[in-house]
């Protein structure tokens, strides 16, 4: 069997941990899928799926050559794509992934807006407030906020936000405005564990660093939530940038402690690097990079 057929069976079966699901998604009968996988397993003399009554997980060994025969298909879909020409018409899936508020406010109207142009693509979106890997979880683009750690991956930065504690008008004319970070310990404090994971906030003030332990009356694990609460009038929260920018335009929600602010935090539209680059990854990147370069909320 041809080699690269038996990968793109194994990282189906993989993908959709069941031989069933993979035969429909590639359109093959079950025992051809399961005799595929067989065939493959004896060729490199390894056991790359275990299977029981309910699902197939991959060993060891399988999840190594996994990561292995995406990057192999990914390079062979993008020689492909080389081959046909640099303006080669994008088609196929692209799967993206980008913070939660990120990507509702900024990344679907980019990917509508991309699929309107290009007919010949689908795309998958994984909105979550955590650091993904993009070749673990077969990924092709990402936002992501914040430092880089070295890797791989071509980084493109297209802007910056900062964290910001706001509260409605209503709320600090009724309780005062904190003027220090120590202040804070006077307030009702809603705190949203995807900007502040633990119970300190931390600021600056020139070189100084400065944190701030807090007992926050509600602890939601969304930002919408916070941002509800906070526009309420409960209390103080801790939110990025552009995730408030409506709010302090309109007048909704007011800024406090700007002196004190850490320094901003970079975004970057990251994407794997190939041998030659595959023309919908770098028309959905193209598109993402101007459209988020020229929104002043992130500027």
């Amino acid at each position: 069997m041809d080699r690269f057929h038996l990968m793109s069976v194994f990282v189906a079966v993989a993908e959709e941990e069941s031989f069933a699901a993979a035969a429909r998604r590639l359109r093959m009968s079950p025992p051809a899928v399961t005799r595929a996988v067989a065939f493959l397993e004896e060729r490199l003399g390894v056991r790359l799926l275990t299977r029981t009554t309910r699902l197939v997980r991959t060993t060891d060994a399988g999840v190594r050559y996994l990561e292995d025969a995406r990057r192999i298909l990914l390079d062979a879909d993008e020689a492909d794509e080389a081959a046909a020409g640099i303006n080669a018409t994008p088609r196929g899936h692209l799967a993206v992934t980008a913070p939660v508020m990120f990507g509702k406010i900024y990344v679907m109207p980019v990917i509508t807006d991309y699929q309107r142009a290009f007919k010949e693509t689908t795309v998958s979106a994984l909105f979550v407030d955590r650091v993904v890997n993009l070749a673990d979880e077969g990924l092709d683009v990402g936002i992501r906020i914040g430092s880089l750690p070295d890797s791989s991956l071509r980084a493109i930065r297209v802007g910056q936000v900062r964290r910001v504690v706001c509260a409605s008008p209503a709320y600090l004319k009724e309780h005062g405005r904190p003027e220090t970070p120590g202040d804070l310990s006077e307030h009702q404090i809603i705190a949203a564990t995807a900007v502040s994971a633990g119970p300190e906030w931390a600021f600056a003030k020139g070189k100084e660093k400065i944190g701030v332990r807090l007992s926050p009356r509600i602890l939601v694990n969304t930002n919408d939530g916070a941002l509800e609460a906070a526009r309420s009038g409960f209390g103080l929260t801790r939110l990025i940038s552009y995730q408030v920018a409506n709010e302090l335009a309109a007048g909704t929600l007011d800024a406090v402690l700007t002196d004190f602010e850490e320094a901003s935090l970079p975004v970057h539209v990251i994407h794997r690097e190939g041998r030659h680059g595959s023309a919908k990854v770098r028309s959905f990147v193209n598109l993402a990079v101007e459209r988020l370069r020229a929104d002043k909320a992130l500027q």
